[in-house]
């Protein structure tokens, strides 16, 4: 897994409650062979798309300066309805770094950590300060989401705080999911295995 540090870039506002995990990337897309890193191209296309397959202008991630965003504001319970790893599958490949919003589907939440996206926990009104900051200066506006200082940084400069869990900080920093994490402890896994083939014998026949 990549390691998350610290990203800058254009944040792109998709104010909206409720993004699903079927928005984020169709079912269909995911049962017909298109492999986890394919899957970018049909990120959010339910939205970017017109029926005929052209952009829709109204779209914020077909717009300038949003189109390739790295970073995504939005409002409660992001990632929410089923439980598809493929929706973090998608946004990694559309170049999505991190995320914020005021809260997310906990399975979701739990998915962007297990593959190098940070989703981070602000305030509604802070999200859609950020989002207006911006609006008011489209060209030139950068978010900075900084993981080793758990701080976000608005354009204008302004420092807002955020929470995560120091556990899953470790991880990110380091590149590490669950399985990565627990061979960092592989020579102790051993260590106990061996002595328990001597203390139960008959349990590793």
């Amino acid at each position: 897994m990549e390691k998350f540090t610290k990203v800058t870039g254009v944040a792109a506002p998709l104010m909206r409650q409720n993004v699903d995990t079927d928005l984020v990337i169709r079912i269909e897309r995911l049962v017909n062979n298109t492999g986890r890193q394919g899957l970018g191209p049909y990120c959010f296309e339910q939205i970017r798309f017109r029926p005929d397959g052209s952009e829709n202008p109204d779209c914020v991630f077909n717009q300038e300066p949003y189109r390739g965003a790295p970073i995504i504001l939005s409002k409660e319970n992001f990632g929410c309805g089923s439980s598809r790893e493929g929706a973090v599958w998608a946004l990694a490949g559309m170049g999505v770094k991190a995320v914020i919003a005021p809260s997310y589907g906990d399975i979701f939440f739990n998915n962007c950590f297990q593959n190098g996206i940070l989703p981070v926990v602000l305030p509604i009104e802070e999200v859609e300060q950020l989002a207006d900051e911006m609006r008011a200066s489209p060209g030139n506006a950068r978010v900075t989401v900084d993981l080793e200082k758990s701080e976000v940084v608005s354009p204008t400069g302004r420092t807002i705080p955020f929470k995560v869990d120091a556990r899953r900080q470790h991880a990110l920093l380091n590149g590490l999911d669950d399985i990565a994490q627990t061979m960092t402890r592989k020579n102790e896994v051993e260590a106990w295995q061996s002595a328990d083939k001597s203390a139960r014998p008959w349990i590793w026949l």
